[in-house]
C-alpha cells in the first residue's frame, strides 16, 4: 500500500466529522486563563480560553487553526472538557500522548472518543497538532489553579 493511500485513509469520514463541527470553538469574553499553544513542525495553533471554580472547568473555549487531525482531538475535547478538574485533564492529554506514541490504551472518559485518532500513531509529523488542545488545556488549568490554589 502506498503512502499516499495510508495518508487518505487517516483521515477517515469519523475525523471529518469531527473537524467539521467542533463544540465550544470561539473565545471566551472573560476567561480565568488563555494559553497559545503552537506545534513548530506544521504551524498548527490553538488557542484555548477557560473559567473554572472549585477545580473544574465551568466554561471553555476554543480557537482551532490545525489539520482535520488536530480539528478532530479539539471536537473530542471540547465535548467533554466542561467539568473535567485537573488532575483529569492531565491524565486525558498523557494518554493521548502514550497511545500515539507506544500504542497506549485509549484515553478514560469523557475522552475516550479520541481513539479515532489511533492510527495517526504512525504519522509522528502530526502527533503534535493532535496534543495542542489537551496540552493548552492542562497549561491554562495550571495558570487558573496557580492563582486560586485549586490544583
Amino acid at each position: 500500500m502506498s503512502g499516499e493511500t495510508d495518508l487518505i485513509k487517516l483521515y477517515s469520514a469519523r475525523i471529518l466529522e469531527l473537524a467539521a463541527d467542533i463544540p465550544h470553538h470561539g473565545r471566551l469574553a472573560a476567561p480565568d486563563a488563555t494559553v497559545k499553544r503552537r506545534a513548530p513542525l506544521c504551524g498548527s495553533t490553538v488557542t484555548v480560553d477557560i473559567t473554572c471554580a472549585d477545580g473544574r472547568i465551568t466554561d471553555y473555549a476554543a480557537e482551532v487553526k490545525a489539520c482535520a487531525l488536530g480539528q478532530a482531538a479539539a471536537s473530542v475535547v471540547g465535548a467533554g472538557i466542561i467539568g473535567c478538574d485537573l488532575p483529569q485533564v492531565r491524565a486525558a492529554r498523557d494518554a493521548l500522548r502514550d497511545m500515539l506514541k507506544s500504542d497506549g490504551p485509549t484515553p478514560p472518559a469523557p475522552f475516550d472518543g479520541l481513539e479515532v485518532l489511533r492510527p495517526a500513531r504512525d504519522y509522528k509529523n502530526r502527533h503534535a497538532s493532535i496534543l495542542l488542545t489537551l496540552e493548552a488545556t492542562v497549561e491554562a488549568m495550571e495558570e487558573a489553579c496557580a492563582r486560586t490554589s485549586c490544583a
